[in-house]
């Protein structure tokens, strides 16, 4: 059985790679520009990948907090 994924909210895509592209370049990683990620290090595309959630947690409490019930 194969898993499909997709998107719940498919207009986010631009703005998780914009922000995929701002934390690479503030890590001095440097992206390929054809795409292709597989000639990338396993630890870059992690850490890449861990600011990512890091940002989108502190994105997502701050929007809780300021949220009355």
């Amino acid at each position: 059985m194969s898993l499909k994924r997709r998107l719940i909210v498919p207009e986010a895509k631009r703005a998780i790679d914009q922000m995929k592209f701002e934390i690479a370049q503030e890590l001095g990683i440097q992206l390929p520009q054809d795409g292709y990620y597989g000639s990338m290090t396993t630890r870059d595309m992690g850490s890449i990948g861990g600011y990512i959630t890091k940002r989108l947690v502190a994105l997502g409490q701050q929007q809780l907090s300021s949220t009355r019930f």
